[in-house]
């Protein structure tokens, strides 16, 4: 039985769509139909070699790692009370841990210290029609009036802002009288604003975006001001952040771009005893002045993906329909041009790959 899938045999080369077999599953593994298969900035980074050192490739390789589909087939070792019958609707949780590193322990496998790893990234992933993934990875979900293609990007761009900011709300950086910037409204930081009014204990929001149809979404989705920083100055950012709140300083800062100029914008518009949790990757450095972080008590996250209790959490808002999608639907056929309009910067929200 053959599949279609979008497979990338070599850094800096257009992905190849072909015919492939359809993957056998071993004993421990589901086979999913999907139905949905978000595009993430980081499947353009990576066929440029961002993540080269850190998940080196083997090619032909199958990318793909926001994954909602159909249980198509159950291995003979998957126990009765994982609860996946076919046709099911589920969601790969992308953190392929080994399960034994103390990280795993924890229940944080996407941050395995051992042979742990990411479909997509290694194992294929679901740009193709059909992909096998351990039983474990696999959460049910029950669609309500919700389509996959809402499901998938949840797996990863609502997924990974989800925990920043969870990191900033247990330093205790977010409640009533705060305000708490979300940086960069892309696929992640449309949904982060979102957690921001959700998580926020009454903080006030404020969207940085270089583009205003991004911060026309971002109002949308419950932001209760928003800055264009395109070619200003920090302290003409602070001119506004002060006309819309009375403050020229914030208390805490989601950075969902991860650009050099970003962070070093957060940095120089925090309040004493303020916050940076980043979770954007478009850079690979960052520089901040050190006597501001001791002088001032600033604290910086890093935050990485989520682990499967954060994923359960966003899902259960999702299928609550707690959550707004700014989703575009595409085909597989147009992913190599689908994923230079995401290196431009052009997509506004997420674009989905979906299955007939």
């Amino acid at each position: 039985m053959k599949m279609r899938a979008a497979r990338m045999y070599g850094y800096n080369e257009p992905w190849r769509l072909e015919e492939v077999p359809v993957p056998d599953i071993s004993a421990d593994e589901v086979l999913v139909k999907v139905a949905a298969t978000g595009m993430c900035r980081s499947d353009y980074q990576l066929i440029h070699g961002y993540f080269k050192m850190a998940a080196p490739m083997k090619f032909p390789a199958i990318p793909g790692h926001e994954i909602a589909g159909h249980v198509a087939g159950v291995g003979s070792a998957v126990p009765r009370s994982a609860g996946l019958s076919d046709g099911d609707l589920v969601v790969v949780n992308p953190g392929w841990g080994d399960g034994t590193c103390r990280q795993c322990h924890e229940g944080n496998e996407q941050l395995c210290s051992g042979t742990g790893s990411w479909p997509g990234f290694g194992p294929p992933g679901g740009f193709a029609e059909y992909v096998a993934v351990p039983y474990r990875h696999l959460i049910t979900v029950d669609p309500g009036d919700q389509k996959p293609e809402n499901f998938a990007p949840l797996t990863d761009a609502g997924l990974t802002p989800y925990r920043g900011i969870k990191k900033l709300a247990a330093a205790g950086k977010l409640g009533p009288g705060r305000t708490v910037v979300v940086a960069g409204i892309g696929g992640l930081g449309s949904y982060a604003v979102q957690y921001a009014k959700l998580l926020g204990a009454g903080a006030t929001v404020v969207a940085f975006s270089r583009t205003d149809d991004k911060l026309t979404v971002a109002r949308e989705n419950g932001a209760d001001h928003t800055v264009n920083t395109r070619d200003k100055t920090a302290e003409q950012v602070q001119d506004e952040i002060e006309a819309a709140t009375g403050r020229r300083t914030v208390d805490a800062i989601l950075d969902c771009a991860g650009a050099v100029e970003s962070i070093a914008l957060d940095f120089s518009i925090l309040e004493p005893e303020g916050a940076v949790a980043s979770v954007g990757l478009m850079g690979t450095k960052v520089e901040v002045p050190l006597n501001v972080i001791v002088g001032t008590e600033l604290s910086y996250f890093g935050s990485f993906w989520g682990n499967y209790n954060d994923l359960t959490e966003v899902l259960a808002l999702g299928a609550a329909g707690r959550i707004k999608h700014t989703i575009t639907t595409v085909k597989l056929d147009d992913i190599n041009e689908n994923l230079e309009a995401l290196g431009r910067g052009d997509v506004v929200g997420r674009q989905v790959v979906v299955f007939d």
